[in-house]
């Protein structure tokens, strides 16, 4: 009874650890097998991102047929991918697939599936997922749940993407010549989303097999562990007599047991425990003198130890100084970081306001500075960093700094904030003018030339001074206060400095209003367009209009495009805005005509900014949506377009002579004049700005100059348009010189559509004409 429990014990126990080892192993292999069929669709992606030179070209020109196309040979790569999604360098997403169950999958966002990864570097992240897979339910529900793994690739790129006029064939020459290639550029992240449910379901087919190997393992180890401890317990019966007569004390001191050869040997021990006790005694006493030279030998390992942990406070105390100095100090120019200008400000704001005594925060930032990161690169706007920062440590004198009050290795005199901003603290100011004397004094040390690899650089910085208390009191109110000011300053002309006034920040407030308003004045239809007429003074006939953007503003009524043009340059909004304003101005052609009303031609402003590799595209698709001839649409040029004088602008002002768009060179005469340009473009037509036609009656200067355009246009066979004329004395001037073409107040102002039509009726100006000529003959 007793050996059969005991076997019955033991061969429970060994089939209950190969079940259970089996269970291990059945887990394990069915995550290794998960983790390889991942990482080998991990690897087919990265292959397939490798392996599509195209894509980088289909991102740069945001091809969206070639975009899906591609992101669909991601989705024939397995099953187990839910969707692929495309994202340019600025993060956007630019095209997505997903599987028809996956359509509503919502798309985590591009910094939590980057998760601090480099920008050049391959990134994974896993999300749990609502939507589960069809037919995956009963696997999502033993794995916890579905979870998809958000893979990116960087998509690298032999040109750069922010490159403008890069053509296809530029593309084409930088892989099939890799030479020409100094650089590679990330033009494009890949999201490819993993189901983890899909994976596991390709896995069922090994881990079915290692159940049924394992079973069949088990089911032969539940027979070998039967038959062996069969053979072990049977003598065990006779071990049981032998303790229950040792336990009565019926068996003497030797015990004796026959045909078992382990069971002898079991005797032989109890048999030897008795004699051992006494041998036992005997090196207890040998092992208590061991033991007190193991004491002595501890000793002097313990003091060995000691020195050692001595050494290692030391090195801690080094470590924690250099992490402080991390923690508190900009790594690239040695100066005081945000964090510490903060904590110390604070000290020295409390200090000050016990004291009773001014401090000023002088906020500088470095005017044009992206320009030179962009021209150079960041090797040398670091430099010119460490540059500006040396000097401005320099030029701060000892009774300028802020360390009287805090430990010599906390001075804040001279702080980074970041980027291109620095600040200077001035403490125990006697009066806020020495402030401006201290502003003045960097202004002048910084413009200094600076020469940076080959290159003589001057750098400028407009710098905003706060007062405390009078200006702020805690460093929150500080800081604005002097970045407002900072702020003003460079509106205002750089190079220079302001102290903070009460009024910027309403006018700070104001400008903010405005940015977020614009942003959405196109989405609410506040834009409108007015129409100032082109007069043919031989005819009388309207035979063009300029069109020109209003901001209906709800509150402000409208606003002029002197105010909000150049915020939308600023905001980077002018080419939606410039899209807009093309787009309505062929709708309203359209509908003009349809009207059985003439208007020959219809002039659309466009801005350098607006004027991107994007642009010809766009005026492309608005003739082909309402179906116009290239003709009734001029596009009037900025002079900031023609004097950039490269093959791309001039590439892309041909293509859009091709299509038989007229190009006229607005407000000729106002910036960088050159003859030269005049040839070399594609030119129709030039206006001759405002500002000369104004004082042409009593300018000698602006008469010869007008004068001189008028037959130099003539001479290039160039149509020519006078803006700006309101008197009949400057219409006479033009007409009798050969200007035969007039925009201005004189004949109209700009009008919206309904205000348009009836003026284009024919020969509308013939009277107002014939009135002007008989006045203009009274008074010579």
């Amino acid at each position: 009874m007793f050996a059969m429990t005991i076997a019955g014990k033991v061969n429970s126990l060994v089939i209950g650890i190969a079940l259970l080892s089996l269970a291990l192993f059945t887990i394990f292999v069915a995550q290794q097998t998960y983790n390889q069929t991942r990482e080998e669709l991990v690897r087919q992606v990265a292959a397939e991102v490798t392996g599509q030179p195209q894509l980088q070209v289909a991102v740069y020109y945001n091809d969206q047929q070639q975009l899906q196309f591609a992101l669909n040979q991601f989705l024939t790569l397995s099953p187990a991918v839910r969707y692929a999604v495309m994202h340019d360098a600025q993060k956007e997403t630019l095209s997505r697939v997903n599987r028809f169950w996956s359509s509503a999958d919502e798309l985590p966002s591009f910094s939590r599936i980057r998760d601090g990864a480099a920008p050049t570097e391959q990134a994974s992240t896993t999300h749990a997922e609502k939507i589960t897979p069809p037919g995956m339910e009963l696997i999502s529900l033993f794995t916890g749940g579905e979870s998809v793994t958000n893979l990116t690739i960087p998509v690298f790129s032999a040109i750069n993407p922010l490159a403008k006029d890069v053509t296809r064939a530029d593309f084409g020459i930088a892989l099939t010549d890799p030479s020409r290639v100094n650089s590679l550029f990330v033009v494009g992240y890949l999201n490819v989303a993993i189901s983890s449910s899909l994976v596991r379901a390709q896995t069922l087919s090994a881990i079915g097999l290692t159940l049924l190997t394992g079973g069949i393992l088990v089911i032969i180890f539940a027979v070998l562990a039967n038959l062996s401890t069969r053979r072990i317990t049977r003598p065990l019966s006779q071990l049981s007599k032998v303790a229950d007569g040792i336990s009565s004390g019926n068996l003497a001191a030797q015990v004796a047991v026959e045909d078992a050869g382990e069971l002898q040997e079991i005797a032989n021990v109890l048999n030897s425990i008795i004699g051992g006790i006494n041998t036992y005694k005997t090196k207890m006493d040998v092992d208590h003198q061991l033991l007190s030279m193991k004491v002595e030998e501890r000793t002097v390992q313990l003091s060995r130890r000691n020195e050692e942990l001595n050494k290692a406070v030391d090195q801690v105390t080094q470590t924690k100084n250099r992490l402080r100095e991390l923690a508190y100090f900009d790594s690239l120019t040695s100066l005081p970081n945000r964090r510490l200008f903060t904590e110390q400000l604070n000290l020295l704001l409390r200090v000050s306001t016990r004291n009773k005594q001014p401090l000023a925060l002088l906020f500088l930032d470095l005017d044009n500075f992206k320009r030179i990161n962009d021209s150079l690169g960041h090797s040398a706007g670091d430099t010119l960093l460490q540059t500006v920062a040396n000097r401005l440590s320099a030029c701060v004198r000892d009774s300028d700094v802020v360390a009287h009050f805090v430990g010599s290795d906390s001075r804040i005199d001279v702080s980074r904030l970041g980027g291109d901003e620095f600040t200077v603290v001035l403490n125990q100011v006697d009066s806020p003018e020495s402030a401006g004397i201290v502003a003045q004094r960097l202004i002048e040390a910084l413009i200094k030339p600076v020469e940076i690899d080959g290159h003589e650089l001057v750098v400028t910085p407009s710098i905003g001074i706060a007062v405390a208390p009078r200006d702020a009191t805690d460093v929150e109110g500080l800081l604005k206060a002097a970045d407002t000011a900072m702020y003003h300053a460079k509106k205002a002309g750089k190079s220079s400095f302001l102290f903070y006034e009460t009024d910027m920040d309403a006018a700070g407030v104001d400008r903010l209003r405005l940015e977020t308003d614009l942003r959405k004045a196109i989405e609410l239809n506040q834009l409108v367009m007015h129409y100032q007429p082109q007069v043919d003074t031989r005819t009388g006939t309207v035979i063009g209009a300029e069109a020109l953007i209003r901001w209906q503003h709800p509150q402000h009524g409208l606003i002029p495009p002197f105010k909000f043009i150049p915020l939308a340059e600023e905001l980077g909004l002018i080419g939606e805005l410039g899209e807009w304003g093309l787009r309505e101005a062929c709708r309203q052609l359209v509908e003009i005509r349809s009207l059985g009303l003439e208007l020959n031609k219809v002039s659309v402003n466009v801005s350098a900014l607006q004027f991107t590799p994007g642009f010809i595209h766009q005026v492309a698709k608005a003739l082909q949506d309402f179906d116009l001839e290239p003709k009734s649409i001029e596009l009037e040029l900025t002079e900031g377009i023609m004097m950039d004088d490269n093959a791309a602008t001039i590439r892309a002002l041909e293509q859009l002579k091709e299509m038989g768009i007229r190009l006229s060179i607005d407000d000729f005469g106002t910036g960088y004049s050159s003859l030269s340009y005049l040839s070399r473009f594609p030119l129709d037509e030039l206006k001759i700005d405002r500002s000369f036609v104004i004082d042409i009656d009593k300018s000698e200067n602006d008469a010869s100059l007008v004068v001189a355009i008028i037959a130099m246009a003539k001479s290039m066979n160039l149509e020519l348009v006078a803006e700006g004329v309101e008197t009949p004395e400057q219409y006479h001037f033009l007409t009798r010189n050969g200007a035969g073409i007039i925009q201005g107040f004189m004949f109209s102002k700009p009008v919206p559509l309904d205000e348009l039509k009836p003026l284009l009726m024919p020969a509308f100006y013939s009277a107002q004409i014939q009135e002007v000529n008989r006045q203009i003959a009274t008074m010579s």
